[in-house]
């Protein structure tokens, strides 16, 4: 049997991680840099990525920042052939960049370019870099793709029907690639955060907000950016080689919707 040790060794493995400059993606960052891989931190803000570069490049990791916008064809073209030129492949992508939701999805107030959007953000960018990374990954001989999903994708709440429905999206498209990229022995899960502690949750984040939320949790606290990016490092190392097309959802045992 396999060391502990070798079966979360990402050594000589180059990862993507999309929206890596804050919260969720920065911790996917630190944590697959941690385990050894050379990290390429996309996001939409070029200053939030060189800083997580930098960072995880002083702590004697390999990182580089590439700005991207996930909307954009030749963003997504250009964050691949960064990554193939300075690194020589990828190994890893996670698909962490999206938006909406925010129970502000009043299906009678928003319009249809609103739910374009959400959906070329949230659905229509992971697929066409699943596309752009799949034959450099089957080329390689390894092959890790995760979509960071929510679990709103299971969950029933007013005034989130597309950012709900986009997600759940990601789950259903993950089981099916499965069967599409397996062959290439290529990997396909997602991770569904629950709550977790970031400045996004933290600019809507009451007492009485997280109380509420607490009431449907058994494990008496809300996540930590780093329980979601151990999830995210279980899926891309060697130990979840025979896993794939799952949905992890990461939520203390309980479900952090409000009464």
């Amino acid at each position: 049997m396999a060391s502990v040790e070798s079966l979360f060794d990402l050594s000589g493995k180059v990862a993507i991680v999309t929206g890596g400059g804050n919260g969720i993606g920065r911790g996917c960052c630190e944590m697959l840099a941690a385990a050894g891989a050379a990290v390429v931190v996309g996001d939409l803000k070029e200053e939030d990525a060189q800083k997580v570069a930098q960072a995880i490049r002083e702590k004697g990791g390999k990182a580089i920042a590439v700005p991207c916008n996930v909307l954009e064809e030749k963003d997504l073209g250009h964050l691949v052939t960064q990554t193939v030129e300075t690194f020589g492949t990828v190994n890893i992508l996670v698909n962490n960049a999206g938006g909406g939701g925010g129970g502000r999805e009043n299906p009678l107030n928003i319009e249809s370019e609103y739910v374009e959007r959400i959906f070329k953000l949230n659905v229509f960018s992971a697929w066409k870099l699943c596309r752009l990374v799949v034959p450099y990954m089957a080329k390689s001989g390894y092959g890790s793709i995760i979509n960071i999903t929510s679990m709103s994708s299971i969950n029933r709440s007013p005034n989130m029907s597309i950012y709900a429905s986009s997600k759940a999206a990601l789950n259903h498209m993950a089981a099916n690639l499965a069967f599409d990229f397996g062959p290439m022995n290529i990997r396909i899960n997602c991770v569904g955060p629950g709550a977790t502690r970031t400045q996004a949750l933290a600019s809507v984040l009451t007492p009485e907000i997280e109380d509420r939320m607490l009431a449907h949790t058994p494990i008496r606290r809300l996540g930590e950016v780093q329980d979601i990016a151990g999830a995210v490092l279980y899926f891309a190392a060697p130990v979840s080689q025979w896993v794939s097309g799952q949905v992890l959802f990461v939520n203390g045992g309980g479900i952090q919707t409000l009464d």
